[in-house]
């Protein structure tokens, strides 16, 4: 049976919120506090929790942040050993990457937070991250312009971290002449396109095997964001002049190459820089979030406004992002769980109008999270014994099969000797 998928939206700012909100009628959900997250700061782990990264206003000490969907405050704070701004996790929620301002790539283990090796992948402060759609590749952008790539398994390989702390990067790309602001892949793996954006205001696309950048295309402002629809046919830009930027993503004959990429504008809504955006119900829609700290809802198919959220009273956004999840997932069922007050949220209007009330104490829903942790390490480990059991018997077999082999030998050549002496 098919289930009803809701989508929320999740923002964040540098004065030290994080705010959801229903994606369809923008009303606010809650908030999260204690985070005062920079641009590209705000991530998910998983399905089931918010990562935030932190510097601290009075120690200047940088951390990250981890929140439950049904709790106000970070249930677990993982230091750092330099103030770090871009977060991505990889889809399975075991591994966090995170980009310092000394140019390090830091590999963090989860649940645990450890650090399991911390690369230098940049001369100066990583400015973006961005994991490719097969989860194979690690890209990430920094102020000196260059943008590097990394397997993935070589950055949480314990053995790598134990025999060397420095891991090289599969490819590196030099082509901006300024810091890089955002870096996004399309499909295909390791053949997906990858496009970067720069303050320089050009916006560039790449290829694996190419070292020099296969299209370049100048704004008339810096672009912070760039989605891609669905069909890779189209990619959206977030213009420091505050508006939407549409082009073409790829160039269908040499006419339009000479003519250069035809830049689509979006009536203006925002009155300072979009600082970040994205798409939602399946690239149908599109949310952009600016500083002047206001939320724009979007039709992709017409480029028409459907909603603004006046946020102004927050201050600025430096994050937004879209989760999607079944009413049975992670994020729903908790989002609805928390309809009562609950460690300072106030009461949650997630516009369900049935009788039945969906709340369940905290205790009991940490209760169950915990077993749930429990089965999953136990069945784990039932398989790292059932592999290291299937190792031991193949190599009893190989040995078994080696003694068969010698005595058959042993056995032709005394049979050999026999009919010789005879």
């Amino acid at each position: 049976m098919a289930s009803f998928v809701q989508e929320f939206v999740l923002t964040s700012s540098p004065d030290g919120r994080i705010t959801a909100y229903d994606a369809y009628s923008g009303s606010s959900l809650g908030q999260y506090n204690g985070s005062r997250t920079p641009r590209k700061g705000l991530t998910m782990i998983g399905k089931k929790l918010i990562a935030a990264s932190h510097v601290c206003s009075e120690t200047g000490l940088g951390s990250v942040h981890l929140y439950h969907w049904w709790y106000s405050a970070p249930f677990h704070q993982l230091p750092m050993p330099e103030p770090v701004a871009p977060l991505v996790a990889t889809r399975d929620g075991s591994y966090l990457f995170a980009g310092g301002v000394s140019g390090h790539v830091h590999s963090i283990s989860l649940p645990s937070g450890d650090i399991i090796l911390s690369v230098a992948a940049h001369s100066k402060a990583i400015t973006c991250l961005e994991i490719n759609d097969d989860g194979s590749l690690l890209f990430s952008g920094s102020d000196d312009g260059t943008i590097a790539v990394f397997l993935i398994h070589q950055l949480v390989d314990s053995f790598s971290s134990r025999s060397s702390s420095y891991s090289p990067p599969l490819q590196r790309f030099v082509g901006h002449q300024s810091s890089v602001t955002t870096i996004t892949t399309g499909t295909g793996g390791c053949n997906c396109t990858i496009i970067s954006c720069s303050s320089d205001c050009t916006c560039k696309f790449w290829g694996l095997m190419h070292t020099s950048p296969l299209r370049s295309i100048t704004f008339p402002c810096t672009i912070w964001e760039v989605k891609v629809d669905p069909l890779e046919s189209e990619f959206y830009g977030a213009g420091s002049d505050g508006l939407v930027y549409k082009c073409a993503l790829k160039v269908r004959s040499r006419m339009m190459m000479k003519q250069g990429p035809q830049l689509i504008t979006w009536k203006r809504q925002h009155d300072d820089a979009i600082t970040s955006m994205a798409t939602m119900n399946w690239g149908k829609n599109l949310v952009t979030a600016s500083e002047d700290g206001n939320l724009c809802f979007w039709d992709v198919g017409r480029g028409d406004l459907i909603k603004v959220v006046d946020q102004e009273k927050t201050g600025s956004i430096s994050n937004v992002m879209a989760v999607a999840a079944g009413l049975n997932g992670h994020v729903s069922a908790a989002l609805a769980r928390m309809r009562k007050s609950v460690a300072g949220f106030g009461r949650w209007d997630l516009g369900f109008s049935g009788k039945k009330d969906l709340y369940v104490p905290i205790t009991e829903m940490k209760e169950m999270e915990e077993h749930l942790a429990v089965s999953v390490v136990d069945r784990k480990r039932s398989i790292d014994t059932l592999e290291l059991a299937l190792g031991a018997y193949e190599r009893v077999l190989k040995l078994m099969h080696k003694e068969v082999k010698g005595s058959a030998s042993s056995s032709n050549s005394a049979d050999q000797d026999k009919t010789e002496g005879n």
